[in-house]
C-alpha cells in the first residue's frame, strides 16, 4: 500500500480509507470481541467500565446512579453497538461518507477505551512497549487503534 494518510477527505467531500488487509482483519476481530462483550452482562465486566462511567460525581449517591443506569444503559449499549455495526459493515470499503466515518470514530474510540482499561494504560505510559512485556502485542494494538482514531479525527476536521 502506498504511503500517505490512512484516512483523508476527498474533493468530492467523502472520505478515502486506505487500510491494508491485515489491519482490516485486526479491526474485524476487535469489533467482534467488543460486540460479544456488549451483548453480555456489561456491568459484570470491569474492562467495559470506561464505556459506562458513573453519571454522578458523588460516589455515595448509589440510588441516583442506579436510576441513571436503569434509564440510560440500554440506550448506551445500543448506540455503541450501532457504531460497531457500521464499522463492521463498511470495513472493506475504501470510501465512506461523513456519517459512516463518524461511526468509525465512535467505534474506534470505544475499542481504544476498552483496550486501555484492560491494559491499565496511564498518560505517563511509555508509548513504545518493551518487547519482553507480556502485553506488548496488546499495547501495540492499542497504539494502532489510537493512531487510526487520530487519522479519522484529522480527516473530519475541515
Amino acid at each position: 500500500m502506498a504511503s500517505g494518510p490512512r484516512v483523508r477527505r476527498t474533493r468530492a467531500g467523502d472520505f478515502q480509507v486506505r487500510l491494508p488487509e491485515p489491519d482490516r482483519q485486526l479491526l474485524r476481530s476487535l469489533v467482534a470481541s467488543l460486540r460479544e462483550a456488549l451483548a453480555g452482562d456489561v456491568r459484570s465486566q470491569p474492562g467495559l467500565r470506561r464505556l459506562f462511567p458513573p453519571a454522578y460525581i458523588d460516589p455515595g449517591d448509589d440510588e441516583a446512579e442506579t436510576e441513571y443506569q436503569a434509564l440510560m444503559h440500554d440506550e448506551l449499549v445500543a448506540s455503541r453497538m450501532a457504531s460497531l455495526e457500521v464499522l463492521a459493515a463498511t470495513l472493506d470499503r475504501t470510501r465512506l461518507d461523513e456519517e459512516e466515518l463518524l461511526a468509525w470514530m465512535t467505534a474506534l474510540n470505544d475499542l481504544r477505551l476498552v483496550l486501555g482499561t484492560r491494559l491499565d494504560v496511564s498518560e505517563d505510559a511509555d508509548p513504545v512497549p518493551d518487547p519482553d512485556d507480556p502485553d506488548a502485542a496488546l499495547l501495540a494494538i492499542y497504539a494502532y487503534v489510537g493512531f487510526l482514531l487520530e487519522a479519522v479525527v484529522e480527516a473530519l476536521v475541515p
